[in-house]
């Protein structure tokens, strides 16, 4: 049975820095791509970030370029979300999940600069709120 859970989240005041955490069971971290996404109250969910494992490949929202790092640690199953100077507008509930898109056409859609689709990924785990106030 697959299971993603996240955590790492938190209440951080602006310009403070978190590391999300998304572990996962059931699946092998070397044969799918992991992805984060975000929900802010009264928002879509919006793709942050994405790491293909079989070629390094990584995806950032423009919102997030520059700030937000993503990294695996195959042999502890899990994906983290380093994120950096963060700011109000960061605030959401951020899930992590597992592309359903074979990773070598997510590698070309990276390069191609396609946006993150919800509806790609499966396996959802329950989310961890992150609130960014001062």
């Amino acid at each position: 049975q697959v299971q993603l859970v996240e955590s790492g989240g938190g209440l951080v005041q602006p310009g403070g820095s978190l590391r999300l955490s998304c572990t996962t069971s059931g699946i092998s971290l070397g044969d799918n791509a992991i992805g984060w996404f975000r929900q802010a109250p009264g928002k879509e969910r919006e793709g942050v970030s994405c790491i293909v494992s079989s070629d390094g490949s990584t995806y950032y929202a423009d919102s997030v370029k520059g700030r937000f790092t993503i990294s695996k640690d195959a042999g502890k199953n899990t994906v983290y979300l380093e994120m950096n100077s963060l700011t109000p507008e960061d605030t959401a509930v951020y899930f992590c999940a597992v592309d359903r898109i074979p990773q070598s056409l997510r590698a070309v859609r990276i390069r191609l600069g396609e946006v993150l689709s919800e509806s790609d990924f499966g396996h959802w785990g329950q989310g961890t709120q992150v609130t960014v106030s001062s």
